[in-house]
């Protein structure tokens, strides 16, 4: 039988997804403490890569099992795996279903705040209100809501066939008179570490340090604007993950 488990997860102590020899992963810890609960390797393909230190609101990976369950997985497995990661469904899934490449969209959120916050600090991206114009950062965001080739905005543009992606959303959103600000992403596909890049020179405009003219012109040569600087992996989140037969 074919599942597809839904699950959220915390990465602040994870090294990202996928499986690293010498660092802990969220796939790893899933597929040990599968192995535990069932007798059984088992092999979780995940619906996507995530890097160190990001948190996923919404993930999808598919597994293979002999036989049908006999208990409730969802029960036994989140009592027996870390409060950092949580288990929500499993979902009966054709054989041929692939929580990667079936995917038709995902959304990634990256949430900032602006005053230093203890009890957000792994949550959240800390970026100081001052000097930043959170007006120029939403000219910015109109500017890549208009974009389908993002070669710019990535570091090694030679390992894709295509650096187009369908962007159906770009937002910012402003909370807490500035307090908070919120981005939202949502493509049929990001190149690596894309996002970060996308909010990271947003953000170089808000301080002033990058032109709107600079950022909107490298989208028509097909060059980055200096160099890319990423913005923090902790204000990232996964939140959603799209299939047509949902």
């Amino acid at each position: 039988m074919k599942f597809l488990i839904h699950l959220s997860y915390k990465g602040t102590r994870y090294h990202g997804w996928q499986r690293q020899a010498n660092h802990l992963t969220v796939q790893e810890v899933l597929e040990d403490t599968l192995e535990k609960m069932t007798g059984a390797k088992i092999n979780c393909i995940g619906c996507g890569r995530t890097d160190a230190r990001v948190h996923a609101s919404q993930y999808f990976c598919h597994i293979k099992v002999e036989e049908d369950f006999t208990y409730d997985p969802v029960f036994r497995l989140n009592k027996m795996l870390p409060d950092d990661i949580t288990i929500h469904e499993f979902i009966p899934a054709d054989w041929d279903l692939h929580a990667q490449h079936d995917a038709v969209a995902r959304t990634y959120t990256y949430r900032i705040h602006t005053q230093p916050d203890a009890f957000l600090s792994e949550l959240s991206a800390f970026y100081t209100k001052e000097n930043l114009d959170v007006e120029r950062m939403q000219a910015a965001v109109e500017i890549l809501a208009r974009q389908r080739d993002f070669r710019s905005m990535c570091r090694h543009p030679e390992l894709y066939k295509t650096t187009i992606c369908e962007l159906t959303e770009a937002r910012l959103d402003v909370f807490e008179n500035g307090k908070r600000i919120e981005f939202t992403f949502t493509a049929d596909r990001f190149l690596r570490s894309m996002v970060r890049i996308l909010v990271g020179q947003t953000l170089q405009i808000g301080y002033g340090r990058l032109s709107l003219e600079a950022f909107e012109n490298c989208f028509k040569t097909g060059q980055p604007p200096g160099r890319l600087k990423l913005a923090h992996p902790q204000g990232l989140y996964l939140s959603g993950v799209q299939y047509n037969f949902k």
